[in-house]
């Protein structure tokens, strides 16, 4: 789409084609980080089962396996034990994923902390616009199925200035000039996935988006400037660009569909919304509603995102159960502890 756009003549903030497949391929993201020697996982890239088989036996567990293609977010399988990685490997080829299965990427485990950080890049020059880190598991104290995200928090507290600098100087920069010395230049938003053991960042993938639920404690942090820092980024005018920051938090507690990520039933009520605030410092985002006469109904797994910014992440949390608290729908659950690791 980036691309049409750009051809008729209009200003887009967003990759090309080319340049989206630092998500789409992870052999592709792999080769690219080789090139910039950028830290990350150590893998192999198969395209038939045996082969990738020999490779887990011979690495052992645990071990990540991953369609090399878009999968939903659901082609990632973080194999603790030897059987789990050849039953991933026998359902990806088999079709599981789809075309996405087709191909293979098998990685090193790595150990430490996830944190995410978002850069905007105009081909030429990066900046940075903040860190975030959410919780994947649907259960309270990160237990139970990976979802899409039940909640996310902002800043990152392991994301200290050093560690970011050192992530922007071996990471994001030499991965954007290798772009550029390929003839794909990356313009848009980065979504680089960190892992941190002892101060130092690597690389777990990147997506070629705004993450969710990460994004909406960005924005609340960001606010009005944004349109601003996009336009730059769409310019070619990130260099002459800079953000800034008040010293706060935001917070953002999904809630979604008894049930999910597993079958959940869509079409229940959900009443109190249009008594919530809705200024700078409180927003529900809606993600998964629809109106019907006047009505508010839940249409998807993850259905609202009820967000708030505070001086501090305690007094920004207090708020965003604050509103959680207000929303009569039972129908719908959150987890309690968003934000625990950094509290």
């Amino acid at each position: 789409m980036a691309d049409r756009l750009r051809a008729a003549g209009l200003l887009v903030f967003g990759p090309s084609e080319a340049a989206a497949r630092l998500e789409a391929s992870k052999s592709f993201t792999k080769e690219v980080c080789d090139a910039a020697r950028a830290p990350t996982a150590g893998y192999g890239h198969f395209t038939e089962v045996e082969a990738a088989k020999a490779y887990v036996r011979k690495m052992g567990a645990p071990i990540v396996v991953k369609a090399d293609g878009l999968a939903a977010g659901k082609g990632v399988i973080v194999a603790m034990d030897e059987a789990t990685a050849l039953s991933a490997l026998d359902d990806m080829f088999g079709g599981a994923f789809g075309g996405a299965g087709a191909e293979v990427v098998i990685e090193e485990f790595m150990e430490g902390e996830e944190a995410s950080l978002f850069v905007l890049c105009d081909g030429t020059d990066v900046l940075s616009i903040g860190s975030a880190q959410d919780h994947k598991r649907v259960g309270e104290g990160d237990t139970g199925p990976n979802t899409g995200g039940m909640g996310a928090y902002s800043p990152a507290p392991v994301l200290s200035a050093e560690i970011e600098a050192r992530a922007m100087a071996e990471i994001v920069q030499p991965t954007m000039q290798v772009m550029a010395d390929r003839g794909t230049p990356y313009q848009g938003v980065l979504y680089v996935g960190l892992m941190i053991q002892d101060g130092q960042p690597r690389l777990v993938e990147y997506n070629v988006r705004f993450g969710d639920p990460e994004c909406q404690v960005l924005m609340m942090r960001l606010g009005g400037q944004v349109l601003d820092l996009l336009q730059a980024a769409a310019e070619g005018r990130l260099n002459e660009a800079q953000v800034s920051w008040a010293d706060d938090h935001a917070i953002t507690v999904v809630m979604a569909a008894e049930g999910y990520p597993g079958s959940y039933q869509k079409g229940s009520e959900i009443k109190g919304l249009s008594d919530l605030p809705e200024d700078s410092m409180n927003m529900v985002f809606h993600a998964g509603t629809k109106a019907d006469s006047g009505r508010i109904l839940a249409n998807g797994g993850r259905v609202l995102n009820v967000t708030a910014r505070g001086d501090s992440l305690q007094e920004a949390r207090d708020r965003a159960y604050a509103m959680v608290d207000r929303i009569d729908w039972p129908e719908g659950f959150v987890r309690r502890d968003i934000g625990w690791r950094a509290l």
